[in-house]
């Protein structure tokens, strides 16, 4: 039986009722919305409406209740109610018979579903930081393995600068660093309970709301009733924590697909993360990155639809706002996999030293050291750049790398090249120059893995 029954004559239709209906999909705070009625329960103690041992029958149902539900979630999908709070009150009435029938006084179902909502939010929020904690240490695993691999560095998909694959999984880890101050930062902005703003206009019962919050884990009470049972800010922000993320996976599965290919040969991906094809029988397909890549749009695609739909909302409650869970529910599922995918994808990852090596000796990676070895030889740097642009366009006519020009040919743009010119152009010096916080030097990196462990630790 729907909980608005009475002012109707006729029954709904059967398509309006599916149309209508949410259980489907928000079943899943059902824990939430036993917990938020416990909560209410003893409130409703403070001001009378329920004696101490008619909170306690029905505290004790409602925890009989949750651990039925925790056992078996899908029991609930059985049911024709209209919604979690539908079924949960139904169960409870089952359980204690007219008793369940007072535990909804001076509560709505629209600060239920906000308070329902946001205690999810909370143990979801946790959720995500560990499974992006779990990917940040697989990242610096990977580092500390593979510390010594050089590989080119790109912009422009053009070869850069050599860095090493180390540096490539700390740039990753600083990304995930930002998602989990963002969680964290959420967490404190929706740390408040609605509990108690009524339908709009709040109770209509003098209950402390602040203490009602604190029992259900909430730091306070809101501020503001209208804006209580409106407000999914904390939706939206999660949302757009989701994506910023997902695009962060997005580019490490793209970077990891290109390191992946046959004309890169960076990087041997496991068979546990790959797929073949069904004609040609060499294939080895990076699926799980693709996958990863495929659905940052999906997610992205959630926020976008959220935004769209609350854009034009008056206040309060509109049934528009039923939207917000399967959007919600889907993209923080699909991040959480795909956080748990990315470190999957790492475990067995193989680096091909001598291809990553060989690689970033080509495309003069080390151009930079000549224009920055001329400066110290008193070269101004603008002059510097322009004599080793044509330093470059000798040595790609020539087919000779940098460091394969003879002094006599060096001498040709620049009378101040000496001998010294070919300690500067190697590998090691290159990175062993970029010395500063943050560079690519084997020092620094080092100390940003150590740095990647205790940021971990705290």
């Amino acid at each position: 039986m729907a909980l608005w029954g009475g002012r109707f004559s006729q029954a709904a239709d059967q398509r309006f009722k599916y149309f209508n209906d949410s259980l489907r999909f928000d079943y899943r705070l059902a824990e939430q919305d036993i917990v938020g009625s416990i909560g209410w329960s003893k409130a409703l103690v403070t001001v009378s409406v329920l004696s101490v041992d008619e909170q306690k029958r029905l505290e004790i149902a409602l925890n009989e209740l949750l651990i039925s539900v925790q056992n078996d979630p899908q029991q609930i999908l059985q049911s024709d109610a209209e919604d979690i709070h539908s079924w949960v009150e139904q169960r409870l009435i089952e359980k204690v018979g007219d008793l369940g029938k007072k535990l909804h006084t001076g509560r709505s179902r629209n600060d239920q579903v906000a308070t329902d909502l946001k205690l999810w939010c909370k143990t979801e929020v946790m959720t995500l930081i560990t499974a992006i904690t779990h990917l940040q240490q697989q990242l610096v695993n990977t580092a500390e393995k593979y510390q010594d691999a050089v590989m080119p560095g790109y912009t422009h998909l053009q070869r850069a600068q050599p860095v090493t694959f180390a540096h490539w999984c700390l740039a990753y880890f600083e990304m995930l660093t930002r998602d989990k101050s963002r969680l964290h930062d959420a967490l404190v902005r929706f740390d408040v309970s609605p509990l108690g703003s009524g339908a709009l206009a709040g109770t209509a019962y003098p209950i402390d709301r602040d203490e009602l919050a604190k029992n259900l884990g909430f730091t306070r009470a809101t501020n503001n009733s209208l804006d209580s049972v409106s407000d999914r800010d904390h939706v939206m922000e999660l949302l757009s924590i989701a994506s910023i993320s997902m695009n962060h996976l997005s580019r490490f599965a793209e970077d990891l697909i290109i390191f992946n290919s046959g004309e890169a040969n960076f990087v041997e991906l496991s068979d546990r993360v790959t797929s073949g094809s069904s004609l040609m029988p060499q294939k080895k397909n990076p699926d799980a990155l693709e996958l990863i890549r495929g659905k940052s749009g999906r997610v992205i695609g959630a926020l976008t639809g959220a935004m769209m739909t609350f854009k034009g909302l008056p206040l309060a409650y509109n049934k528009d706002m039923q939207e917000d869970k399967e959007g919600l529910f889907d993209a923080l599922d699909t991040w959480h996999d795909c956080l748990n995918m990315a470190a999957l994808v790492l475990e067995d990852i193989k680096i091909n030293y001598p291809r990553c090596l060989e690689a970033a000796k080509q495309g003069y990676s080390n151009a930079t050291e000549l224009a920055d070895y001329l400066v110290a030889k008193g070269v101004p740097f603008r002059e510097a750049h322009h004599i080793v642009g044509e330093v470059v366009v000798a040595a790609i006519a020539k087919q000779k790398a940098l460091e394969e020009l003879t002094l006599d040919e060096f001498k040709l743009f620049s009378s101040v090249i000496k001998q010294d010119v070919y300690d500067i152009l190697s590998i090691e010096s290159c990175l062993n120059k970029r010395s500063a916080k943050g560079g690519v030097s084997p020092k620094q990196v080092s100390a940003a893995i150590v740095n990647a462990k205790n940021c971990i630790k705290n």
